[in-house]
């Protein structure tokens, strides 16, 4: 509180020196709350500087899983679950396995969410396999959530850099988000009896890090980035000529989730 209030007390001192230090990064941007002028404004305080120079130009972060790597190690599943401490039987990420017979027919399945990977092969499959992939499912950090139009109480939000968060102190564990959600990512925790999903690793992003699950994939099968950074890995993937999805577009959810090779088979 007494940061605050000193921090309060620069801005009216001097407010063109405070709005240099906020523009040059030295003033952390967890404080920034604290004055509501948007980029424009800002530039029009400082000669030469344009809107778009402003540390509030937005970012635009997403996420890509490459299909086409994913082994199904479940390093992803268990990095996530020491992050969080996820309650036996519930899964913030887990990783599907896709196997797809001589006739075409297809059995997916996710036994302990593939925390153990998939080590072992089915033995209940009627005809020969004819081919075997991985499909990690996590949050899709849509641009258009379904959850937060249904939460009563607008525990369910969406931040300011396009992060869809829940509040648990808010939350009252009604359940109407985890209905709405077409990805089924949502779960009901048996101890706190709030909503919980996958959020990125929100926490790790506002500290310059990446989530933990993509710092973890032994194979590169994770992507994490700032798309209107055209020095990120994700901006040059997306320019790439890859075939590049999202899972049930139909919706008109429009996901910041993107799937790198995905087919046809998956739901």
């Amino acid at each position: 509180m007494e940061d605050m209030k000193q921090l309060q007390e620069e801005i009216h001192r001097d407010r063109r020196g405070f709005l240099k230090k906020v523009l040059a990064g030295t003033i952390g941007g967890s404080l920034l709350m604290v004055y509501s002028a948007s980029g424009r404004e800002i530039a029009e305080q400082i000669p030469g500087m344009r809107e778009e120079d402003t540390v509030f130009t937005k970012k635009n972060f997403i996420f890509i899983v490459d299909i086409t790597r994913c082994i199904g190690c479940g390093s992803c599943c268990i990095a996530d679950k020491n992050e969080y401490n996820v309650p036996d039987g519930n899964y913030r990420t887990w990783v599907e396995r896709y196997i797809i017979d001589d006739h075409d027919e297809v059995f997916v399945d996710s036994p302990n969410g593939g925390l153990d990977g998939y080590t072992k092969p089915r033995t209940d499959i009627p005809y020969p396999v004819r081919d075997t992939f991985f499909v990690p499912k996590l949050c899709n950090m849509c641009e258009k959530p379904s959850c937060t139009q249904v939460c009563p109480v607008g525990a369910t939000y969406k931040s300011e850099d396009g992060f869809v968060l829940i509040d648990e102190k808010r939350c009252v564990g009604c359940g109407y988000c985890i209905q709405a959600c077409p990805y089924s990512v949502r779960f009901l925790h048996p101890v706190t009896k709030t909503a919980s999903k996958c959020t990125w690793c929100y926490h790790r992003v506002r500290d310059g890090l990446l989530p933990a699950c993509v710092s973890v994939c032994p194979v590169q099968a994770r992507k994490f980035g700032d798309l209107n950074d055209k020095t990120s890995e994700v901006y040059k993937i997306m320019r790439e000529p890859h075939i590049i999805s999202v899972l049930k577009p139909g919706m008109g959810n429009e996901p910041q989730l993107h799937y790198l090779g995905l087919r046809r088979e998956v739901v």
